[in-house]
């Protein structure tokens, strides 16, 4: 069983930058597949960004790549979004996402939210012009 607590939405202008935080309860943080996902209103839940606790391998989605950075805290069981030059079309409620993993499968299968089991409450990102 994993908790997961999303926490940094707010809104910003664009140009701007946020940093989200999923903090995890468990005893298996360094053997999970964990993602950040969003979804806008009237639109599908897509995957973002991807990380493999195991090695930090990470991914991304094309629409971010370049702007968004995953990453891991193993001493705080945390999971990090750096959202950079955020854009109107960025707004969403972001959720953070996690399965047992025992190794990278790829940005791909990581990135599909119907391949996670445990999930935040999520977190609004708004983003402003």
């Amino acid at each position: 069983q994993v908790q997961l607590l999303e926490s940094g939405g707010g809104s910003v202008q664009t140009g701007g930058s946020l940093r989200l935080s999923c903090a995890a309860s468990t005893d298996s943080f360094r053997r999970l597949c964990m993602t950040w996902f969003r979804q806008a209103p009237g639109k599908e839940r897509e995957g973002v960004a991807t990380l493999y606790t195991g090695d930090r391998s990470t991914g991304y989605a094309a629409s971010v790549q370049g702007r968004f950075i995953i990453s891991q805290d193993n001493a705080e069981n945390t999971l990090y979004l750096q959202m950079n030059r955020l854009k109107p079309e960025d707004t969403a409620i972001y959720y953070c996402a996690a399965v047992s993993c025992r190794s990278w499968p790829g940005s791909s299968w990581s990135l599909r939210p119907t391949n996670f089991l445990f999930w935040g409450q999520g977190t609004q990102v708004t983003v402003s012009s």
